[in-house]
């Protein structure tokens, strides 16, 4: 006989749930607005995918909350009314009174208002959600209207939910992709009236009247947007203002629209006159303004009735705080309750200053101020943004480019004497990497992440070229600097200096000291556990297959992130800066845009056949691989040569980008993950064969090179295969050839290879990245348009305005520049 027992819920439990559901998940709702509005900007500027999956993660709970909290009021009232003793009249009255918090809530946080571009789309689906939920509150609200003892409060509270959930769907409204487009296009222009034009000079004909038509260059009818460019070095504030300037020249290429020839030849006069710094902070500034228009409330605060909207919003709030303050000392409402509602008020109106706070201080406010000679008003906020912007401009720590922890030592101070004789030896190149160390302080990851195909195949774990140095190197590094700059305190620099080096000594000498005793444990530890890890891995290996879950597991164990060091970003400027002078006319442009290699690869045709006859996926994979093998295997490692390490960096990020973003490489990734998957497999087998396994990517590299090449592989294997392992190969003997101006000369190819990468990716994808900590090939996308050298562009010419006055003049129109 089949026995059943009773799923009951304890009455304890029961009673607990009544008397806390709404207050615990009100509360809860609060919390998340309070995440959202300080984490939400991290998500910028975020390294790691586990700070911005959280970030989702409160993204979505937000609203599900204020609709099960709604729910949960509606619920309570409508028991109520079928059972009028179950709660008092005061409590169905609180209960009306924060329903409309919840519409704030809903509203949400300036910081964020879609998590992704598609939401932007789905703006028609907030606003039915906006009628439902403002239906529901006034249904809330009218049914405790006959207790009304809050009614004015109610009112006040629904009017600032309401605005605030307004504001959030015409923020996804503004910013969904076709909106955005009809918001940057010009007014409709007719040109020239042709058959007025043609009647007037066919009269004339006919009445043998003298007449020529002249076509004369038009001038320009309005300047653009700005200011002429500066010489030298840029304020903190003019990075802002320039940056915002070309924000809104170039913020169609989002959208793929049209600009004209003098927005481009100003824009690149302008970043010919810059440092690579300079850009670099004026292109981060650009991508964080892309970042606010898509993704916050700016562009509706910024706006008369916006502003209009939060005075009357902010109003509200502070007046219903007021009249709570006097109706709760007459009425005898529950002393919690009483709390939860002052947490409530207080918690809205400290968000709203939160959020005026950063409206004023922010990229958005202070971008369209371009006279220096501010009000007196204003001098205060922008003293004060002004430092905000020398803590954002970007941070450089000079670290080892190695696989060991980084030497914080001044430009100036001798190699450390307590390092191992392999570290003394070993060349070891001093870079500048990015190392702005506060979330809330970057404006953008300031990562490279990174990939390795033989590195993958021999199962070893990833090893970045550089690490992120900690925030105490950092501020002792930039101490020590400061320190050296003043001869009074000179002392104390080399005091600091002397503490963290016997700092670092007491770290190696305790590592020294139990690193034996940690090698023991483990080697009893895997004797004991390893029969349990192999039946483990076992059962865990069928699950592993899964294309999802290896992939994911692969992102995590194979991918290293490398920060942005200071030689690249000026090696990348440089290389588009010089092509850009060669871009005088539109098919010199053109071709340039187009290049992948074959430019800078010029007159050598032994290395020209890599990049002009195979696909870029090809090619791409192809030059990986050899870069990798001349990397492993060169014997002269010139410590003053920044091109070996740029070009490893450029190498696995376009492999990173292939293998791990094929939304974004889309365009251009071709049958890539095919070719990839295949290399992969012959790399395998070969490694397996002569027993390499993990970090043994010298001799793995050495081995590949060994293999006679002298029959084409192609010949041997035929064309099933899509490996390309052994012309790689090829290409690196070829390589070796160049002698010393090798590395320079990869270096190049890469550029050029990230270049046309960043050309031809679709810009929602790019601006998809930027919520996403950013992308190098978002700051070459940038670089390469302002700079005129973008695929999409094409010129085109027309005719403006023209008068007829004794003989008919036309006037030639300014060349228009549009995207393909």
């Amino acid at each position: 006989m089949a026995h059943y027992f009773a799923l009951t819920i304890p009455f304890g439990v029961k009673k607990l749930w009544d008397e806390w559901n709404i207050r615990g998940a009100i509360l809860f709702s609060l919390w998340l607005q309070i995440v959202l509005i300080f984490a939400a900007p991290i998500r910028k500027s975020a390294r790691r995918k586990r700070v911005i999956r959280l970030i989702w993660y409160a993204y979505l709970l937000a609203d599900a909350t204020a609709n099960f909290t709604l729910g949960l009021i509606c619920n309570s009232q409508r028991n109520q009314f079928s059972n009028p003793e179950s709660e008092s009249k005061q409590r169905s009255d609180l209960l009306a009174f924060w329903a409309p918090f919840l519409l704030l809530h809903l509203g949400g946080p300036d910081t964020i208002t879609a998590y992704s571009l598609e939401d932007n789309q789905l703006w028609r689906r907030h606003l039915l959600g906006l009628v439902y939920q403002v239906t529901v509150v006034v249904y809330v609200f009218l049914q405790s209207f006959p207790n009304g003892n809050l009614w004015i409060p109610t009112s006040l509270m629904f009017i600032a939910g309401t605005i605030r959930y307004v504001e959030r769907t015409l923020a996804l409204y503004f910013a969904s992709l076709d909106k955005f487009r009809d918001s940057i296009l010009k007014p409709p222009d007719a040109g020239a009236d042709y058959s007025q034009l043609m009647d007037v000079y066919a009269s004339r004909r006919e009445a043998r009247i003298p007449t020529q038509i002249n076509i004369t260059l038009a001038e320009e009818e309005e300047e653009v947007n700005g200011f002429d460019a500066k010489e030298g070095d840029l304020k903190h504030l003019e990075v802002v203002n320039y940056a915002y300037k070309y924000f809104q020249l170039f913020k169609g290429l989002v959208v793929d629209l049209i600009f004209e020839s003098r927005e481009l030849n100003e824009s690149r006069d302008f970043f010919n006159k810059r440092t690579a710094e300079d850009a670099l902070r004026i292109i981060e500034i650009e991508l964080n303004l892309i970042y606010d228009a898509f993704y916050t409330k700016v562009e509706v605060v910024h706006w008369v009735v916006g502003y209009v909207l939060r005075f009357i919003a902010f109003g509200s709030v502070l007046a219903t705080l007021g009249l709570f303050y006097f109706q709760a000392k007459d009425d005898k409402f529950h002393a919690v309750d009483i709390r939860i509602t002052y947490t409530l008020l207080l918690g809205a109106v400290a968000l709203d200053v939160i959020a005026f706070l950063m409206l004023i201080f922010s990229d958005r406010t202070f971008g369209p101020i371009k006279d220096p000679d501010y009000p007196c008003l204003l001098a205060p906020a922008v003293a004060l943004f002004t430092c905000f912007l020398a803590l954002n401009k970007p941070w450089w720590y000079r670290g080892k480019c190695s696989q060991k922890p980084d030497v914080l030592a001044a430009p100036s101070q001798k190699p450390d004497v307590l390092a191992t004789p392999s570290q003394k030896h070993s060349p070891c190149q001093k870079h500048h990497v990015l190392a702005t160390p506060s979330a809330f302080l970057r404006r953008w990851s300031g990562s490279i992440s990174t990939y390795n195909l033989i590195r993958y195949s021999l199962k070893s774990s990833a090893t970045p070229t550089h690490e992120f140095p900690s925030l105490r190197k950092v501020i002792m590094f930039s101490l020590t600097k400061k320190c050296k700059s003043f001869k009074i305190i000179d002392l104390l620099g080399c005091t600091i200096r002397k503490a963290t080096s016997f700092i670092q000594s007491i770290e190696e000498h305790v590592s020294k000291i139990f690193s034996p005793v940690f090698r023991i444990i483990r080697s009893k530890a895997s004797k004991i556990f390893s029969p349990v890890f192999r039946i483990i891995r076992s059962k865990a290996s069928k699950i592993f297959r899964i294309k999802i879950i290896k992939d994911l597991l692969d992102e995590i164990r194979y991918v290293s992130h490398e920060p942005f060091t200071k030689e690249l970003c000026e090696f990348i400027f440089k290389e588009v800066k010089i092509k850009s002078e060669f871009a005088n006319t539109v098919e010199i442009a053109q071709r340039i845009s187009s290049a992948r290699g074959d430019w800078v690869l010029t007159g050598r045709w032994n290395l020209l056949k890599y990049v002009s006859d195979v696909p870029y996926d090809e090619s791409l994979l192809l030059w990986h691989i050899a870069t990798d093998l001349c990397y492993h295997t060169d014997t002269d490692r010139d410590i003053n040569n920044s091109h070996r390490e740029c070009s490893k960096i450029l190498s696995d990020y376009m492999l990173y980008l292939l293998i791990f973003q094929p939304t974004m490489m889309s365009a251009v990734a071709g049958i890539g993950q095919i070719r990839f998957r295949d290399t992969g497999a012959e790399a395998k087998k070969f490694f397996e064969r002569r027993r390499l396994g993990p970090n043994h990517d010298q001799r793995a590299c050495e081995q590949i090179l060994s293999v006679n090449t002298d029959v084409e592989p192609v010949t041997v294997k035929g064309n099933k295969s899509k490996s390309v392992l052994f012309e790689a190969s090829m290409l690196a003997q070829e390589l070796t050839k160049v002698g010393e101006e090798k590395w320079k000369l990869l270096c190049r190819v890469w550029v050029e290879l990230v270049s046309y990468a960043a050309c031809r990716c679709s810009p929602s994808a790019l601006a998809q990245q930027v919520s996403k900590g950013g992308e190098l090939i978002n700051f070459v996308w940038l670089l390469t348009a302002q700079f005129g050298l973008g695929a999409q562009f094409q010129i085109s010419e027309g005719y403006s305005r023209a008068s007829c006055s004794g003989k008919v003049d036309v006037q030639q129109n300014i060349v228009q520049t549009s995207m393909k």
